[in-house]
């Protein structure tokens, strides 16, 4: 989507680098998982690590426009998803085989693969079939999300296509970003809702409704890289199968 009026960033002003997000997001799932296995009474864990689903769909849009090669970028998730099956089965069902959920590599990549089908479409300029394939692969995933039962299901391929249809600086896109995930985290996934009131009035805030303040940090980030090399790239992706193992590990070892 383009827009004339867009949110540019002046000079000097606070950004955030492709590696600052990934830290940040690898640090609010660590939070969410700690909440899931071993401090369960820590809610506002929990709450916090709901940003970190939207900035890790928002990277991988971005990884997908800076890879030279779709098809290792694909590889390596693929090989990543495999390796961290075993570590999510244990964390999430306390057994090496646990076939009703699936690692949320497994939507990242089912995302990605629905942005190279469009990606491809849009390269031959006809407005009316990139429309047509949009429809048909926003369905699909929705559907594939569901029937794979993968993490946050239909919702997580839904917002990996949320960031390549909306991306962008313009306003419109931004507007797009906040609406989308808006519908999919409120009206579709809702949840625990916490009563709330200010100023004597009183209202309900959904905790799902959270994942929408990772909006902040991704429109801090302005296309800089920051650091970079190969052990660090390999980190981001070992982290998570290595985190979920060690945190299984541990509350398989309180519980005895």
């Amino acid at each position: 989507m383009t827009n004339q009026k867009t949110f540019s960033s002046g000079a000097g002003r606070f950004d955030i680098s492709t590696a600052g997000l990934h830290i940040l997001a690898m640090t609010l799932m660590l939070m969410d998982h700690l909440w899931a296995t071993l401090l369960p009474a820590q809610e506002w864990l929990t709450c916090a690590g709901r940003l970190a689903y939207p900035i890790f769909a928002f990277m991988a849009v971005e990884g997908y426009f800076h890879t030279r090669s779709f098809r290792k970028y694909a590889l390596r998730m693929l090989v990543f998803a495999v390796l961290s099956e075993v570590p999510f089965n244990l964390m999430c069902g306390g057994t090496w085989f646990y076939p009703v959920h699936q690692n949320v590599i497994w939507t990242l990549l089912m995302g990605l693969l629905g942005v190279h089908l469009l990606e491809t479409v849009r390269r031959k300029q006809k407005p009316a079939l990139f429309a047509a394939a949009a429809v048909g692969v926003i369905l699909a995933g929705a559907v594939l999300g569901i029937l794979c039962m993968v993490d946050y299901y239909a919702v997580g391929v839904l917002t990996v296509l949320v960031f390549y249809l909306f991306r962008g600086r313009a306003w419109g896109c931004l507007a797009g970003q906040l609406l989308a995930l808006y519908w999919l985290n409120v009206e579709m996934l809702g949840g625990l809702m916490y009563p709330v009131q200010l100023f004597g009035v009183s209202f309900e805030i959904c905790q799902q409704g959270f994942a929408l303040l990772a909006l902040v940090p991704i429109w801090l980030y302005r296309g800089r890289q920051g650091y970079h090399s190969r052990w660090f790239q390999y980190f981001c992706y070992a982290f998570y199968p290595v985190h979920m193992l060690v945190l299984a590990l541990a509350l398989q070892f309180l519980n005895r």
